[in-house]
């Protein structure tokens, strides 16, 4: 099975939003470390927002952000939202109907079921967060700097 470039960038700009610690990142930024259109990245970025794993602010400081903790967002819910198919063979596609006389019991599509169930219970095990800690220098890497950080505005207390 081979995943898409839509759910490797997917997977990429979750992890920058991670590496941002919190703030919000703009899909520039996000871009030019990964050396990726900006335009593709706003195509991905609407599956993700639709799915809740981003959130988007708009504005003239805006960005996005993780729609929910690191530590809560599994590989599997990013495959989930970014791929297609799964039809690892034709058996798999169009609701199995294919002209094989042996698609009622093909030890192949049995075999190739469990293959992707096992893929996908790996891919719940990992979370966004597990492989940010994974790279202590990731906000490094990227090119994650105060400058390019954009915190929420402070809210400051009235003088007394």
């Amino acid at each position: 099975m081979r995943l898409t470039k839509q759910t490797n960038y997917a997977v990429r700009m979750l992890m920058y939003c991670a590496a941002n610690d919190g703030r919000l990142s703009r899909i520039p930024e996000i871009a030019r470390a990964y050396g990726v259109s900006e335009l593709f990245l706003f195509k991905i970025l609407q599956p993700l927002n639709k799915a809740g794993l981003v959130e988007t602010v708009r504005g003239r400081n805006g960005g996005v952000r993780l729609g929910r903790p690191a530590k809560d967002i599994s590989l599997f819910d990013i495959v989930r939202v970014t791929e297609d198919s799964f039809a690892m063979a034709e058996c798999f596609e169009d609701d199995g109907m294919v002209e094989c006389p042996l698609v009622d019991s093909c030890g192949l599509n049995s075999a190739l079921r469990k293959a992707l169930n096992a893929f996908f219970d790996v891919l719940t095990q990992y979370s966004i967060d597990d492989l940010v800690k994974a790279r202590p220098q990731i906000s490094f890497l990227l090119g994650i700097t105060g400058e390019q950080a954009y915190r929420k505005p402070a809210v400051t207390a009235p003088a007394a």
